[in-house]
């Protein structure tokens, strides 16, 4: 029996050698590699955001009511500031004009809802970059425009050297923000006690830490300093060197409109890159005109046609620049050395500066 299975085993291999008819079956033949053709062109998706603003002939940009060195308004009812800086770098990127913004004050309690009215194009209004607001409300965070992290501000005289010591102590603190969160976090992990003094926003802050109605006011640490500036008396007041959290702050937008996400991304990007390439408002039309480094080429649309990728004209990013300026002209006139803050760039250096920071952009290729 078992030389009658093995023959059978045998005839079965002979026969799957064979196509139809006894034949040998033909060796596969694999097709030769065809080479790549040209790749398609892209065409920008439309922008309900892009095209409501065009059509409107403005951008409307949501920021905060009063915030020394973020925004502002000047002696002549002007807005400026750092946040104010990037809605007029997107009105430039989008309109070829910086100054076609309208601008909506917008208190922290208020700031989503009225994005999510559409209300706003962009929130531009030193907001934190958190998972809840990413995943489960709707927006959009484009890029980081300022690194930051919450701090406390005391008295000078109480001579204190961290947040550890304020245990028992009145804190000051705005309500509906990330700070009362982080606040009550901090304290609990570390079984410390202290008693909130809940407001409604930064001002009314300040002014009940002024009047000694709390002991520390606590906040973004660049808040602090911009509360600080405006205070009677700034030098008896220090920022203690406690931080307690991480506080990735920039512009945000509703989640429906990808291509929208993706200028204001690049538009802040831009500002980035123009930085790292050593070129700002005033030398950008030279470069234009001259520059043989191809980074610069493409970023001031001299080379490639990246703009129509978003709909966007091709000197996009020349117009925000020479508008408005690199980062680190936004940054130094607002908040930096020309400023009455004085901040250092700290996190928010460059990535390849003498003291590297955090600030990175993709790019343009």
């Amino acid at each position: 029996m078992w030389k009658r299975l093995a023959a059978a085993v045998g005839s079965m291999f002979v026969l799957a050698g064979c196509g139809e008819g006894g034949e040998p079956a033909p060796t596969p033949v694999t097709p030769a590699a065809k080479a790549p053709g040209p790749a398609p062109a892209y065409k920008a998706k439309p922008s309900p955001t892009l095209a409501a603003i065009r059509a409107r002939g403005h951008l409307n940009c949501g920021v905060h009511p009063g915030l020394s060195g973020f925004a502002f308004r000047d002696d002549r009812g002007t807005w400026r500031g750092f946040d104010v800086d990037i809605c007029r770098a997107v009105a430039a990127a989008t309109l070829g004009d910086a100054k076609a913004v309208r601008y909506s004050a917008i208190t922290a309690q208020d700031r989503f809802s009225a994005l999510q009215a559409g209300q706003l194009d962009i929130l531009s209004r030193n907001t934190s970059w958190t998972f809840a607001r990413d995943a489960s409300l709707g927006w959009d965070f484009p890029a980081i425009t300022y690194y930051d992290g919450q701090g406390f501000m005391v008295p000078k005289a109480l001579s204190l050297s961290s947040a550890d010591e304020l245990t028992g102590a009145r804190i000051c603190v705005q309500a509906g923000t990330a700070s009362e969160a982080n606040l009550a976090d901090y304290f609990r992990a570390r079984a410390l006690k202290y008693t909130p003094v809940v407001v409604a926003s930064e001002a009314d802050a300040r002014n009940a830490y002024q009047a000694e109605k709390c002991d520390a006011f606590t906040a973004d640490v660049a808040a602090l300093a911009s509360a600080r500036s405006v205070m009677n008396s700034p030098s008896a007041h220090v920022i203690l060197p406690t931080v307690i959290s991480k506080e990735p702050l920039g512009p945000v937008v509703r989640q429906d409109d990808p291509v929208w996400t993706d200028i204001v991304r690049w538009t802040v990007y831009a500002l980035v890159l123009a930085e790292e390439y050593g070129i700002d408002s005033k030398t950008a039309p030279e470069a234009l005109k001259t520059s043989t480094d191809v980074r610069i080429r493409r970023l001031l649309g001299a080379q490639g046609a990246f703009g129509p990728m978003l709909g966007l004209p091709e000197d996009w990013a020349y117009q925000a620049i020479v508008q408005v300026g690199a980062y680190d002209e936004v940054f130094a006139r607002n908040v930096g050395p020309d400023s009455s803050l004085r901040l250092e760039r700290g996190h928010n250096a460059l990535w390849n500066a003498a003291q590297p920071g955090l600030m990175y952009a993709p790019p343009i290729r």
